[in-house]
């Protein structure tokens, strides 16, 4: 099992940034452009990790298929780190399982932790997240984000989250999508005027991360105050 990264996360919940503190010769692997800024002794090199299909995997699963690694010579140093949008960060320790993660969750990650795509199939996230999630798994650091801040939830037995705020949930625990109980009788009809969308039931142990803001509500909230040019 790879050593522990020294980290920190700072301005947490709505500005959060991540800092890493890397000995010499240790590594940080992180998607593109979450680079905010890094002392003179790290060593930057962007390309592919873990081969072609792994890569794709992680383009399917909306993430780039580039991975940039952060490698830090004699002096050590650090590097900084936070999300193209306004959320918090996490950090989960993989000590030989998976966490799987929803698109764009993804920031950061040590060595001994791959990430790739799993296709879902026909339980995959119809509500627009995505047939494909990102797949971590191996032993060492994984850093993910939010829209919003992260509520951390235990689950034993059964509990209901809407897809949409679903950001990542141990592999653990099995899934099923679906719409609300009370909503199925009703058909397209009530599922519309409810507001709700699909659903996503756990069911076993383990931890779901749930985000306290979606985008497509905000986007809506947005809409009608947005300029509109006149002819």
């Amino acid at each position: 099992m790879s050593a522990g990264l020294q980290f920190d996360i700072q301005m947490r919940p709505d500005f959060s940034v991540l800092k890493v503190n890397l000995q010499p010769g240790q590594k940080v692997f992180a998607e593109p452009s979450a680079m905010v800024a890094m002392s003179p002794g790290l060593k930057l090199q962007a390309g592919l990790k873990g081969g072609a299909l792994r890569s794709l995997g992680r383009l399917l699963g909306g993430e780039s298929m580039i991975v940039n690694t952060f490698t830090a010579h004699q002096t050590g140093g650090e590097v900084l780190f936070a999300p193209g949008h306004l959320g918090d960060t996490q950090h989960y320790r993989l000590t030989g399982g998976s966490l799987m993660l929803q698109r764009g969750a993804y920031m950061a990650n040590s060595e001994g932790v791959e990430v790739t795509g799993q296709w879902q199939g026909a339980k995959g996230f119809f509500s627009g997240e995505g047939l494909v999630l990102l797949k971590a798994s191996g032993f060492g650091d994984l850093f993910f984000n939010s829209y919003g801040a992260i509520l951390e939830i235990d689950v034993l037995g059964d509990y209901i989250v809407d897809t949409g705020y679903v950001v990542a949930f141990e592999d653990t625990l099995q899934y099923q999508i679906g719409v609300l109980p009370g909503l199925r009788s009703g058909g397209f009809r009530r599922l519309f005027f409810s507001g709700e969308g699909l659903v996503c039931r756990f069911a076993g142990q383990g931890k779901v991360w749930i985000q306290t803001r979606y985008v497509s509500p905000f986007l809506a909230w947005v809409h009608p105050f947005r300029p509109v040019q006149k002819k």
